[in-house]
């Protein structure tokens, strides 16, 4: 029997993936839960096979608590559901080794097949997101614009960024704020995700 544990905050996808999986002889959902910081503390009480984690829950980000269980409970392997597949994304994914990535829209068939190939060790990858993860989009922004941008996303503050690529100052706040605006971002934060997120840096 494969011990499964959900974690997606939306009730009826939740209730639902419940029903699905009730019908396989060989899964038995051992925990549920609405919020990422729910995910360890469950998963040390309930030890299951497979973490079956939406990406975007409450509380934690998918990933991080991904990396967590990882680190602490390194027997069981993740799953990652996700509603929108990035290249950004997947490559988190496996830096924190999750072994399963698939899209929400996947066949309902298809997880329970994922299910059980994680549970033996195989790493199941979405193929279409592995498709886009080969061939980012092209990003809107230029070399120097992402050089700029992957520096503070690395942390770096605006006069260590101005003396790292021989800019001043003014110039390097324009690009952060040129960055932003082109990324459609509501600032500088969500600007080095939507980045992240696609691939750029």
């Amino acid at each position: 029997m494969i011990r499964t544990m959900l974690a997606e905050d939306m009730h009826l996808v939740r209730g639902a993936l419940v029903a699905l999986l009730a019908y396989e002889e060989d899964i038995e959902i051992v925990a549920e839960v609405d919020r990422g910081d729910k995910i360890l503390p469950s998963a040390l009480e309930h030890r299951p096979d497979v973490a079956v984690l939406d990406i975007a829950l409450p509380g934690k980000d998918g990933l991080v608590a991904a990396g967590e269980l990882h680190d602490e409970l390194p027997e069981c392997g993740v799953l990652i559901l996700t509603g929108v597949g990035t290249p950004g994304l997947l490559k988190r994914a496996l830096d924190v080794h999750v072994r399963g990535f698939m899209a929400k829209d996947a066949p309902p068939g298809h997880l329970a097949d994922a299910i059980r190939r994680v549970a033996d060790g195989e790493r199941v990858i979405d193929s279409e997101l592995a498709i886009a993860a080969m061939r980012p989009p092209d990003a809107p922004l230029t070399r120097r614009e992402l050089d700029v941008i992957g520096a503070a996303a690395e942390g770096a503050s605006v006069p260590e960024i101005a003396a790292s690529l021989f800019l001043g100052e003014g110039t390097v706040r324009n690009y952060l704020h040129r960055t932003t605006a082109k990324l459609g971002a509501r600032s500088r934060i969500d600007a080095i995700r939507i980045a992240r997120e696609a691939g750029w840096i």
